[in-house]
Parts: structure tokens; C-alpha cells; sequence
């Protein structure tokens, strides 16, 4: 045994002795009738490294293992995102020709012998077309944020939603006093509130009541939409923003995956399901900063 420098020889071999205690048991050596003598020892250095070389193996193996999970997650995010873009553009594309066709046509009828009134709804059917297109065409890229009041888009919003469901949905807008200024792309943000709107008058088979509630914090802008309908199932409920998952027969289910995509990737946000009780109704908070927060170009 080489004792280190500095140590009491004594000391030092006092507690290597407790050491070799506490492993293995002794071996006794007895010489003709000599009082016997025990030897005590241990693992050598060499041996105890041996020993914890199949623990360091697996460390090393389940680091490598996560870190390529989480390469492969970030491949299929990134094909998922280019396969939204690609879809999102076709989209865009393909509506623009049928569109410019449609305004051409309301020009042209207005220039005949035609009801006024016609032209005038087939006009706001051509906008809105071409508002769906733009969405789709703002989707597909990074859409540009300007600074507004998030009361005004609720309000226009809701104004355009109520005479386009059901009129035993009643639409209730609670907003505060002050004005909440939020970085918005108003298209993609009302598609946002859009979609919420008519699942949640799906969940209630059109018959019952919606209340946006806007509140203002310090650093964030909080929305919370909340319906009568029949609610989500507790096992159900970190599935609705999955792409594909819809309840309704006919569904795509991509409306909430839409939006939520929407609100975290193009206006820095989060969305998510507050509560949710079967019967009674759901809520989903929308959480946005407010305008003071986003850095400045």
C-alpha cells in the first residue's frame, strides 16, 4: 500500500482497514498453532473501473439513442412544415385563376341589366375568396405582423360570425376598456378566431352560447373562448391540435392543428385547452404577447 504524502501512516491504514471490512470477508490463515491471522483486502482500482464500464457504456448508448430521437423529431417537424407550405401555395395558386375569372364576371354584370343587389353579394363572395386564398398564400410563408388593437379584429370578427351560424347561437364579447395592442396578421388571425367559433358551434349542434372573453395583462393579451357544447373527453384532449383528429364525420381536422401553428409560429403565442367538462362545455385560452414585448425589427 503507498501511502499518500501528509498522511499519518497509522491514520491512513486504520481506515483502509474499515474500508476492507465493509467488502468482503476475511481469510483466515492459520500456521501450526500460531494465533490465526486474517487477510483483508479489496477491488483494485483497475477492476472497480472495469466493473462501472458496462453503466458508462449504456449512459453513452441512451445519450446517443435520445439524441437521435430528437433528430428524427426534428426531421419530421421540418417535412411537416414543408409539407404545409407546399400545400398551403398549391392552394393559394390554384383559387387565384377561378377568382380573377369570378371578379371579371361581376364586372361584366354590372354592366347588364342586372340587379344591383346581386352583384353586390356576389361581390362580397369574390372578397371573401379572395381573403381565403391570402390566408392560404400567408400560410405558406412568413407572414408580416402589424401592431393593432385586439379589439378591433374580435369585434369584426364576431360581427362577420354572427350572421353566418346558427341563430340559436348567441355570441357574447366581453373586452376591456384600454386599448391591447398585439403584432397581428388580421387574416390568419381571424381564421384563428374563426375556426374556433364554428367547431364550437359543431360542439353544440348549433344551439347554445359562445363568450370570448379579452383580458389585458402587463406583458400578454388573453383570450378565452368558451362554449356549451359537449366538451371534450379528459383522454382526448391533448389530441385535438393533432392534424387529422376531428370528431365530425366529414372533418379534416385540420382547423385547430391550423391554428395552432398560427398562433405559436407566426404570432410568438400559445393555445391550448383551459377545461373542458363532458356536458357542460370547453374553454381554450389563447395567450398572446402584447406590443411592448416583441422586440423591434
Amino acid at each position: 500500500i503507498t501511502i499518500p504524502a501528509g498522511k499519518s501512516e497509522q491514520a491512513y491504514l486504520h481506515k483502509k482497514l474499515s474500508h476492507f471490512k465493509e467488502g468482503y470477508p476475511p481469510i483466515r490463515i492459520e500456521i501450526n498453532d500460531d494465533k490465526p491471522q486474517f487477510l483483508y483486502y479489496s477491488d483494485s482500482l483497475t477492476l472497480r473501473r472495469l466493473l462501472a464500464l458496462p453503466y458508462v457504456a449504456l449512459s453513452v448508448m441512451f445519450i446517443f439513442l435520445g439524441i437521435s430521437l430528437m433528430a428524427l423529431m426534428a426531421e419530421r417537424r421540418s417535412e411537416q412544415n414543408r409539407v404545409w407550405n407546399g400545400l398551403s401555395k398549391e392552394t393559394a395558386h390554384q383559387l387565384g385563376t377561378p377568382i380573377s375569372s369570378l371578379m371579371a364576371w361581376v364586372e361584366l354584370l354590372k354592366t347588364s341589366d342586372v340587379d344591383a343587389s346581386i352583384t353586390q353579394e356576389m361581390e362580397k363572395d369574390v372578397e371573401r375568396l379572395r381573403m381565403i386564398a391570402e390566408r392560404f398564400q400567408k400560410v405558406g410563408s412568413e407572414p408580416k405582423t402589424e401592431n393593432q388593437d385586439i379589439r378591433e379584429a374580435l369585434g369584426q370578427i364576431t360581427d362577420y360570425m354572427r350572421y353566418r351560424i346558427s341563430r340559436q347561437v348567441q355570441i357574447h364579447l366581453r373586452m376591456p376598456d384600454e386599448v391591447v395592442m398585439v403584432a397581428l396578421s388580421a387574416p390568419l388571425f381571424s381564421w384563428v378566431i374563426e375556426n374556433m367559433i364554428k367547431n364550437a358551434v359543431d360542439a353544440m349542434d348549433g344551439k347554445g352560447s359562445i363568450t370570448i372573453d379579452l383580458r389585458a395583462k402587463a406583458t400578454q393579451a388573453v383570450i378565452e373562448i368558451a362554449d356549451t357544447g359537449k366538451g371534450i373527453p379528459k383522454g382526448k384532449v391533448r389530441d385535438v391540435f393533432r392534424p387529422g383528429y376531428s370528431t365530425k364525420t366529414r372533418g379534416w381536422g385540420l382547423g385547430l392543428s391550423l391554428a395552432k401553428r398560427i398562433i405559436e409560429k407566426y404570432h410568438k403565442g400559445r393555445i391550448g385547452v383551459k377545461q373542458s367538462e363532458p356536458g357542460i362545455g370547453t374553454t381554450f385560452r389563447i395567450v398572446l404577447p402584447r406590443r411592448d414585448e416583441i422586440p423591434q425589427a
